[in-house]
């Protein structure tokens, strides 16, 4: 009768470090993902960027970078965890980048370069715009 006490002791306690690693275990991964996490789903991270991403390439119309400037206006607007993109726009190869956040800079006959950058999440957070002709 003693063994069997005994053996139900051991086996509680067995069962109960068990118990405690997996919770550990648990809160050390819910606390991971949390510091991981940039507020974004990977498929809405994908739509973010894709919004922004047709505007990218040599040879970009005025028109259509001043399309971009509105979505980039409208994304700005909605950033719920207040990160906001920034537009620089270079107007000649002898002039800096200096951001902007309208569109008079941008003459629609002229044809712009328009490249991207990303911020440690892979969330576009830079757009810079450069004359071409």
């Amino acid at each position: 009768m003693e063994n069997a006490s005994k053996a139900l002791i051991i086996a509680g306690a067995i069962l109960l470090a068990i118990l405690l690693i997996s919770l550990g275990i648990m809160i050390f991964n819910q606390a991971q993902d949390t510091v991981t996490n940039s507020g974004m789903t990977e498929a809405e991270l994908t739509s973010f960027n894709n919004k922004f991403l047709k505007y990218e390439g040599d040879e970009v119309k005025g028109t259509m970078v001043k399309s971009m400037m509105q979505e980039v206006k409208a994304a700005n607007q909605n950033a719920s965890d207040g990160v906001s993109i920034t537009v620089y726009l270079k107007a000649s190869a002898s002039e800096a980048a200096a951001p902007i956040t309208d569109t008079s800079g941008i003459k629609t006959n002229h044809t712009y370069k328009v490249t991207m950058a990303y911020d440690g999440n892979n969330r576009i957070n830079v757009i810079n715009v450069t004359y071409v002709k």
